[in-house]
């Protein structure tokens, strides 16, 4: 790979357990400098619409992203480069005033529900992995986060659920399982595919 950072893409519907599988990889590589950077800080900046106007966004559309900043923060990376990664308000439904700065690493972990939608963001990916989980696990564990986090109500949630993350997920998320290198099912708790994984990626980076 010589001095190109090792880049991981791991996807998957909201509450599959991205994260899981991302935080796994992290700990296997302790010796390593290892970033995992978050779809979900490239949501679109909103601050021109009104609040009422921001609720109405489909949080799980394509169009929802920045993907032309994420990609050029992902090239910034494999040059070697910093970033000033935004800070998404899930409040205000906003792009944040603050940004978090970040260097390159050995491992960029791109994480997000539509990674893989995006061909040039997809094609950076030396290992690309679909987290696979069954609708019902992905909902109660996202009413446990948007609850607890995001301070949403349990209705708000399902409703949302309901009528925009179940049909996106089925339109955009579930079909991009056809470019994964590696499918996981039920995300971090599946301790053989992370091991199968951690092996791969120890094979190219030795």
């Amino acid at each position: 790979m010589g001095d190109r950072p090792i880049i991981i893409g791991v996807t998957g519907g909201s509450g599959s357990g991205k994260s899981s599988v991302s935080k796994r990889i992290l700990e296997q590589f302790t010796e390593m400098s290892v970033l995992v950077l978050a779809q979900d800080n490239y949501y679109k900046d909103q601050s021109h619409l009104t609040f009422e106007e921001r609720l109405k966004t489909n949080y799980d559309h394509p169009f929802a992203f920045d993907n032309d900043l994420f990609y050029e923060h992902i090239q910034a990376f494999i040059r070697g480069e910093k970033i000033e990664v935004p800070i998404y308000d899930f409040v205000n439904h906003t792009r944040s005033a603050q940004t978090r700065e970040e260097v390159s690493r050995d491992v960029l972990i791109l994480e997000g529900i539509l990674i893989f939608e995006d061909k040039l963001i997809r094609d950076l990916c030396d290992i690309k992995i679909y987290v696979d989980t069954e609708d019902d696990i992905r909902l109660a564990r996202r009413i446990k986060r948007d609850v607890i986090k995001r301070g949403r109500s349990v209705e708000s949630v399902l409703e949302q659920y309901e009528s925009v993350v179940k049909p996106m997920h089925h339109q955009f998320t579930e079909p991009t399982k056809r470019y994964a290198d590696i499918i996981v099912p039920e995300g971090g708790h599946n301790h053989v595919a992370i091991d199968l994984l951690v092996t791969k990626i120890n094979t190219i980076i030795n």
